[in-house]
C-alpha cells in the first residue's frame, strides 16, 4: 500500500502542477494501515467521516504519525459527538448549522482549545444533503464567526462540482467577503473524481481517498 499510495500522490500532483493544494487524504474506508502508508509517503493530513470510528482508528497509530498529523473531520457531525470530535480533530469541516457551532465552541472552551472549523455550503441546494444555504450562511455568520471556542478558517463545499458552473471559490470568497470576514483561507472541495477541477477552481483543500489508495 506504501508504494501505491505513494505512486498515485505523485500522479495527483502531476495532474493538478502547477496548483498546490493540500491533499487531505480520506482514510473512511481504510485502515490505519493506510494512513501509515500516506505519511510515509508524504501526506501530514487526514480525512475521516465518523468521530468514533476515527477514534479507534487514530488510537492505534504510531506516536510519531499522532504528533505530526493533523486530522480532519469532514463527515455530518451530530450533536452527541462533538466531544469526541473536538478532543481528535484539528479541523472539522462540516459545521452546517448554528446549533452545531455552538455545540463545538462550548465543547472547544470546555476542553480548553480553539478548534478550527470550516462551514459547509450547500451550493446546489440538494435537500437531501447538509449545509447553510448562502442565504442562511450570510445571515447568521456574524453570529458564527463570534463564537468565542470555535475559529472560522474557511468554507466546505459537498456539491457535485461541474466545469461549466460558476467558479465556487469566487462563490465562497463572495459570501466571506458580504458576510464581513476577509480573512477565510480554506477551500474544501474536491474528492477523487473531481480533484482536477476543484483545483482549478481555487480548492485550497483536496479530500482524496479511493484515487490515493488504489
Amino acid at each position: 500500500m506504501k508504494d501505491a499510495a505513494k505512486k498515485n500522490l505523485e500522479q495527483i500532483r502531476r495532474e493538478i502542477a502547477p496548483l498546490q493544494p493540500n491533499i487531505v487524504a480520506v482514510t473512511k474506508y481504510f485502515t490505519d494501515e493506510a494512513i501509515i502508508a500516506a505519511y510515509e509517503a508524504g501526506l501530514r493530513d487526514f480525512g475521516e467521516n465518523r468521530a468514533e470510528k476515527a477514534f479507534d482508528k487514530v488510537i492505534n497509530l504510531p506516536v510519531e504519525i499522532k504528533n505530526n498529523s493533523r486530522f480532519h473531520l469532514i463527515g455530518h457531525l451530530q450533536s452527541n459527538k462533538v466531544k469526541k470530535a473536538v478532543a481528535l480533530f484539528d479541523f472539522i469541516h462540516s459545521v452546517d448549522t448554528l446549533k452545531i457551532a455552538q455545540a463545538i465552541s462550548n465543547e472547544a472552551k470546555a476542553q480548553g482549545k480553539i478548534q478550527k472549523v470550516l462551514l459547509q455550503l450547500n451550493n446546489a441546494g440538494e435537500t437531501q444533503k447538509f449545509g447553510f444555504s448562502k442565504k442562511e450562511l450570510l445571515e447568521q455568520f456574524d453570529e458564527i464567526k463570534n463564537l468565542d471556542g470555535i475559529e472560522v478558517v474557511g468554507l466546505m463545499n459537498m456539491a457535485p462540482i461541474d466545469a461549466e458552473e460558476e467558479r465556487l471559490a469566487e462563490l465562497f470568497a463572495d459570501v466571506a467577503k458580504t458576510a464581513g470576514q476577509l480573512n477565510l483561507k480554506e477551500v474544501s472541495m474536491g474528492m477523487s473524481n473531481d480533484y482536477k477541477i476543484a483545483a482549478q477552481q481555487g480548492a485550497t483543500m483536496l479530500r482524496i481517498g479511493s484515487r490515493l489508495f488504489r
